[in-house]
């Protein structure tokens, strides 16, 4: 509660919209964590509650825990997801689905990966070793799924970007993918893959070169 109050008063409004926790909290039984976010709707200081990355089985038990007392359950589920890190489908989406939950999925340009040709490197690549730890394993893989995002971009004359953004929002759950933009260039770069539509055949391509992953961001 003391968090949430400090939050509106740097944000200098009376209430936000959604409020989300940052994973699984391992420490806290999720009762005490689902209780205080209830309060804090209650309270009238935020509308709704969501969660973020977590595996299938923790995001259920949350829901469950609300169910069956009586509070506020999550409307929205701010995971990793991009069309080179789909881990999120076997489990988390059918979930979403089922539940009627948004999805946000964060990191939708895998780090800067889906933007630019494979052989261009910029200082973030070379540099950021959060997404080395993310991409770097299964960059073989990945590279194959990003000349495909090249290719079909080549043919709709768009940027890559708007190839990987559109193959997110034709998935029936997700509600908008965070743009983790820092200048106004970026942001009207993206907003752009709204105007581009892509073949249930392009997505095929798109999906085809596909390997597993291992798990990232849920711990």
């Amino acid at each position: 509660m003391s968090e949430i109050n400090n939050s509106l008063k740097r944000l200098e409004t009376d209430y936000v919209d959604l409020y989300i926790i940052h994973r699984w909290d391992y420490n806290t039984p999720i009762e005490e964590t689902m209780e205080a976010l209830h309060d804090i709707v209650k309270s009238g200081k935020a509308r709704y509650i969501g969660a973020s990355a977590m595996f299938g089985w923790q995001f259920q038990k949350a829901l469950h825990v609300a169910e069956k007392n009586g509070w506020t359950k999550f409307v929205s589920m701010q995971n990793h997801l991009n069309i080179i890190y789909r881990e999120e489908e076997r489990e988390m989406l059918p979930l979403c689905k089922e539940e009627k939950i948004g999805v946000t999925p964060y990191s939708p340009l895998a780090s800067g990966r889906l933007t630019r040709d494979w052989s261009v490197t910029t200082h973030r690549s070379e540099t950021d070793h959060i997404q080395k730890s993310k991409y770097d394993a299964t960059a073989d893989a990945d590279r194959l799924v990003v000349e495909r995002v090249a290719s079909i971009a080549e043919k709709h004359g768009v940027p890559l970007t708007h190839i990987a953004l559109a193959w997110l929002l034709q998935k029936e759950t997700v509600s908008a993918p965070i743009i983790g933009a820092t200048k106004i260039s970026q942001l009207k770069d993206a907003v752009g893959a709204l105007q581009v539509k892509i073949s249930p055949e392009e997505i095929a391509s798109l999906e085809e070169p596909y390997v597993p992953h291992r798990i990232v961001g849920h711990n």
